[in-house]
Parts: structure tokens; sequence; C-alpha cells
């Protein structure tokens, strides 16, 4: 019997470390040929470090390599990107010829390519459909749900949505999140040396109470430098020790990079507190490093689903994550410096929260593997009318 080819795009440092379980036992299924690709800022070192050496030795064979990024960090390059990996993507795609492309989330380069699956008639399987988040995030989000043929979703409020969309319950799945099952599994402790040998600033100590800071761009917005300053004077204020990671490479992303640039070289040795500046960490590492934080905070939607799991406090800022089902953890806050100090102050004296389950469920990666190995694929949709 014919393996079922199976196409798994990483085009981002985020989903790779989230879809290890996955991948793993899409690799190791008897009846499962996993066609990796890796391309965009997953290939950029200064968005995700050697995360391709990473993918290699973790025996995930990379049949084709993407270099589809436009540099300029603003909407027209991430316009232009999106447009150049639809149209590298076929390429790939036409040579691997996949009987499914899996697509996650709601980023800029997945959409292209559930659109060239898509023309291609390749039967498409989405993960996270029917979330719902701020900034031009949402809109690619629901695009992706209707070229969709299946779909995974995390919670039952996006399994209703979906079908409210006219898609067929019969092809939505509650899985539940892949994300959370992982950093489920993940037991040990990140070393302090590992730690300090990352990224630049001042070192760690692991022993003290520190903050995680993950602060991408909104899209839809125009002041990402504003935001990012004023979160500095924040910390300024609060004065703990920070880990503050690298932005991803949405439009905006060297608004912010100026801003931590400017603040480590010329003002933070005239300022409070420690700083350090991480690019990326392997997969488990981040989860150690965020399991024991005394707050996450920034729009990430780490915040949202990883720290309600771990019980771990987060200040949301802004608009990114509205909408997001969430935990108790959750504080929300707008821009204004003393707003967000005062939110953090409340999720520092509050300390570590009960964990929260509204994301998991196990056995995840296994549930969603039989279901790409057993589903039957086709290509032609229907608009479903209850």
């Amino acid at each position: 019997m014919e393996k079922r080819r199976i196409c798994f795009p990483i085009l981002s440092r985020a989903y790779y470390g989230r879809r290890k379980l996955l991948l793993s036992k899409l690799s190791k299924h008897p009846g499962v040929d996993l066609q990796v690709i890796v391309g965009g800022s997953a290939l950029l070192e200064k968005y995700s470090g050697s995360l391709a050496k990473e993918i290699d030795l973790d025996d995930f064979n990379i049949r084709e390599k993407l270099y589809n990024v436009i540099e300029g960090g603003n909407h027209v390059a991430m316009a232009k990107t999106a447009c150049l990996t639809a149209l590298e993507f076929v390429n790939d795609l036409y040579k691997l010829d996949p009987h499914m492309v899996i697509i996650e989330g709601d980023r800029y380069e997945q959409l292209p390519v559930a659109m060239a699956a898509a023309y291609l008639n390749k039967t498409i399987a989405h993960i996270e459909g029917g979330d719902l988040s701020g900034s031009i995030d949402e809109s690619i989000r629901h695009s992706i749900s209707k070229l969709a043929h299946f779909h995974f979703v995390t919670n039952e409020d996006s399994l209703k949505r979906l079908v409210s969309m006219g898609e067929n319950p019969k092809t939505i799945f509650n899985v539940g999140s892949l994300d959370i099952e992982f950093c489920s599994g993940v037991k040990n402790q990140i070393s302090q040396k590992f730690l300090n040998d990352h990224g630049v600033g001042d070192p760690i100590d692991l022993a003290k109470p520190y903050v995680m800071v993950m602060l991408h761009p909104v899209t839809s917005g125009a002041n990402n430098r504003e935001h990012a300053s004023a979160i500095f004077e924040m910390l300024q204020e609060v004065g703990l020790q920070t880990i503050w990671f690298w932005p991803n490479s949405d439009a905006g992303t060297d608004e912010i990079s100026e801003v931590i640039r400017h603040f480590r070289e010329k003002k933070a040795a005239a300022k409070n507190g420690t700083f350090r500046f991480i690019t990326n960490l392997p997969a488990e590492e981040f989860i150690a490093l965020l399991k024991n934080s005394a707050c996450l905070i920034g729009n990430s939607s780490a915040g949202i689903k990883e720290c309600s799991y771990l019980g771990v406090p987060a200040v949301n800022i802004g608009d990114r994550q509205r909408g997001r089902l969430r935990a108790e953890n959750v504080k929300d806050a707008g821009f204004d410096p003393g707003q967000i100090a005062n939110a953090v102050k409340e999720k520092l004296r509050h300390g570590p929260y009960q964990p929260s389950n509204i994301y998991y469920k196990p056995d995840s990666a296994a549930r969603m593997v039989d279901l790409l190995t057993s589903v039957e694929l086709y290509t032609q949709k229907q608009f479903y009318e209850a």
C-alpha cells in the first residue's frame, strides 16, 4: 500500500518546537512519507538562530529549503514575501507531490502556502483554525480555514466558529493544543550557563526572580516603536531581571529591533534593571525558562496558552491576542507605561496560578496522526449549511 505523503512546511521559529511531537509521530509512522520544507524566517539566523541545524539533529529529513523572505521589516516587504512564498512553494509542492499539506495557525507566510496547495488540488489540514486574535492575523487564520479541508482545533468555541463559517462539522476535530501537550512533557531545567551562553547583555541569575518579554509587531498598527519604548520604561521602574526575546519577522519588526538596539547600546548602563536579549532558544529550554518565570510580558500567544497551563502570570499588552480564550493568569493592559507597571506589579504580588487545562487534551499529537492517516482525502469543498 502506498504511503501517504504529508508535507509539513516550517516557515517560522515559533511553530517548530510546538510541533515536534507531531513531527516525531508522523516521521515514525509506517504509513507516512513525511516531507519537511523549511523556509521563511526559520532559515534566517537573526530570527531563528540555527533552527535548520536543530531540525537536522532531531532527524527530521529536510526535503526542500525555501528562501522566500524579502528583507525590509515593513508592509511592502511582508506583502512581497507572501507573494514570493506562493510562487516558490508551487515549485516544491509540484516536485514533492504530497497527498496532504499541513498548514499552521495565522502567520502571513501560511496563507500563500494554502493558496498554492489549493490550486494544485492538494488536501489541506489546518491546525488552530477558529481561534480569535488581533491584527491581520485573524483575517489570515479565517482565510486559511476557508481553503482547508480538515481542521484541528484547540477548543470547543473554535469548533463552533468554524461551523458558523460554513465548515462541515465532520471535518472538524477538537484535539486540543499541540503546544500544551509539548509543554506538558518538558521536565528538564535550563542551566544558568546555557542561558547566558545565548544572546547578549547582562548575565541572568536564575536563582533570583526574572521576567520574560515577548513583544511582536502589530502589523495593523503604526506604533510599534512607541510600544517597545513604553515597555522598557516600565521595566526600568519595576527593576527586575529581564530576558527579552527578539521580535518575529512581521512588518514593524525593524521598529522594535531599533528600540532594543538603542536601549542596549546607548542607555542600558544608565538605567535600572538587568537585561539580556535573546534571538531564540531550543523549545525545551524555552519552556523550562518560562516555567520558572515570575511573569511573561508582551503580546505573544505563549502568555495566553503555555502560561495558562504552567500557571505563570502573564501581562498581555495591546490587541494582538484580542479575543483568545484565556485563563485567570492573564491580565490585559494597554501601552501606557504606568498601566503596564501596575499590571506587572499585580501579577508579581499574586505569584503562580493553578494550572489551567483550557487548551489541554491528552494525546493530541497521537489523535491527530490517527486522523491524518485515515481520513478520506478530497479537494472540492462545499459550504456547509446546517
